[in-house]
Parts: C-alpha cells; sequence; structure tokens
C-alpha cells in the first residue's frame, strides 16, 4: 500500500475514459482540501454544506471565474455537476474613444491557439460584427494575455457576451467523481462518490498506511529483540558458547549443538554461528 501525504485525488483531478463508464474530477486547492480533511477528523458528522466553507469549489489551474455555484453544490452532494467557467476578461480604452476586450485566463483546458482561430473563423463568417482585430501578446510575464480589439462604433459588452455564448470564453466542466472504491472485502469496483466520499476513502486510506507501517516496525523490533535475548544467553556462557563452535565439523553440527544446549531457535543459533569469535568476545567484555 503505498502512502498518500495528501488527497491526490481531489486536488490533481483527473480525467479518464473506459468501457462503458468515464470519470471527470476537478482539480482542488490542496490548501482548501486539507482543511476539509482536518474539519472532517474533527467532526465526523460534518456535512457538504460544512465543507463548502472551508471547500468553496474547484480551483483550477488556468484561473478563469466560475459561473454559479449549483454545479459544484450538485458535483459535491451527487458526484455529478455542470460547473461553468468563464474567462478572466477586461474592457480597455485605447486609440481615444475605442475599445479592446483583454483576456487574461481560460476555463480549464481550454487550448488558447484554438480558441482564437474559433473567434477569428467566427468573424470571417460575420457570425460577431464589431471585432477588428485579434492577437496574441501572451509571453514570460504574462502566460495568457488576448487582445480583441472592436471598431469604432462596437458595444464591447455585446460583442462579449457573443464570444462568452459561441466560443470557449465560456465553458462548462462537466464533473462525473467517479473512481475505483474498495469494498468490506478488499475489492475495487467503480462508484460514484460525493466530496465527503472522496475525504472519508482517503482517510481510511491513511489509517491502513499507519497500521501496515506501525506492524512492519512491530515486527522488525520483534524480530531484533529475539535475537538479542539470544545473544544475552550467549554471553552469559561465552566459553561454552566457543567451545561448541570451535569442536563442530561444520556450521549445521554447530547450530544444533547451541540449539540442543542453549534452547536457541534456528535463528538466534544461526546469527551466533555467523558472527565472528573475536565480536563475541568483545560482546562479553562490552557486558562487564
Amino acid at each position: 500500500v503505498l502512502p498518500s501525504r495528501f488527497p491526490n485525488l481531489l486536488v490533481n483531478g483527473t480525467t479518464g475514459i473506459a468501457v462503458g463508464m468515464a470519470t471527470s474530477i476537478p482539480p482542488h486547492n490542496l490548501g482548501e482540501v486539507i482543511d476539509g480533511v482536518v474539519l472532517l477528523i474533527d467532526d465526523p458528522e460534518t456535512n457538504e454544506d460544512d465543507l463548502m466553507s472551508v471547500i468553496p469549489g474547484p480551483d483550477f489551474p488556468t484561473a478563469g471565474t466560475i459561473f454559479g455555484t449549483n454545479g459544484i453544490r450538485a458535483a459535491y452532494k451527487s458526484g455529478r455537476g455542470r460547473i461553468v467557467v468563464r474567462a478572466k476578461t477586461e474592457i480597455e480604452e485605447f486609440r481615444g474613444t475605442r475599445q479592446r476586450i483583454v483576456v487574461h485566463d481560460l476555463p480549464y483546458m481550454v487550448n488558447k491557439a484554438r480558441l482564437i482561430e474559433k473567434i477569428a473563423d467566427l468573424v470571417k463568417d460575420k457570425r460577431i460584427d464589431g471585432i477588428s482585430d485579434i492577437r496574441d501578446e501572451s509571453d514570460r510575464n504574462e502566460a495568457v494575455r488576448i487582445v480583441i480589439e472592436l471598431k469604432r462604433d462596437a458595444n464591447a459588452n455585446v460583442v462579449l457576451n457573443q464570444l462568452y455564448k459561441m466560443t470557449q470564453l465560456q465553458d462548462a466542466f462537466n464533473a462525473n467523481m467517479l473512481a475505483l472504491v474498495p469494498d468490506e472485502l478488499g475489492r475495487f469496483s467503480p462508484k460514484l462518490f460525493t466530496l465527503i466520499d472522496a475525504l472519508k476513502y482517503y482517510l481510511e486510506h491513511q489509517k491502513e498506511v499507519t497500521r501496515r507501517r506501525t506492524a512492519f516496525d512491530l515486527e522488525k523490533a520483534l524480530a531484533r529483540k529475539h535475537i538479542v535475548e539470544g545473544l544475552k544467553i550467549a554471553i552469559d556462557n561465552i566459553e561454552e558458547v566457543i567451545r561448541i563452535i570451535r569442536a563442530s565439523a561444520n556450521e549445521d553440527q554447530a547450530k544444533t549443538g547451541l540449539t540442543e544446549r542453549f534452547g536457541f531457535s534456528e535463528k538466534q543459533a544461526q546469527h551466533i554461528v555467523d558472527m565472528r569469535l573475536g565480536r563475541l568476545t568483545g560482546l562479553e567484555r562490552e557486558k562487564l
């Protein structure tokens, strides 16, 4: 079982298609998700509304603005929801009385080059009027900066609404929160989960990781304790141990002699036989 330091499925999000099913989980803010986990630990009876006070919605890496909260609530409460995201835009004055629309962020998974090409095609087909020029001014300082210059008599708000309607300046993320989850027997099957389900499954996973890690450390400590107990007996009877080892023709005979004389286990006898005699006498001196 691989450990997970935070709920990766919610923080990173994922999309995937399989036979007869698909998943589409939006990414979330790391700090907000951890706050949600802490809230659920402190109060296991927490509901979706309480969680939304610390996890208000997805946090898309391309920014943008989520338009309304109904889609978020539906996704968090049922596992499915339509989350509408708009690009971040502003209207600027330039060359005196003319205006331009500047796009700074894009909805999640929208390709900038295809978006510009789509707007140009709409202008060319005269489905959108009022645009005189469009260019990409993005650089290292600003990852997204699309400038849409308008004609002198164009209404910037009307053009912007047309762009929202006809292009991916406004897009929808259709959340379908489906994942493989374990049952009581440890078998995994696909299930549509809510926000609370996602956090609860994560906490159960953390408990399993902690249990297995502790069991591993305990097993290692008990194994070492078993060897040390054998060494203590050997040191208390060092002269006889050395005599038995020297008198034996081979390793197996030495282990048999030590086991019969002192009641060592196979592992204890093997460890003592594997040690150099100088190390055994050194342990005796350290004891003294």
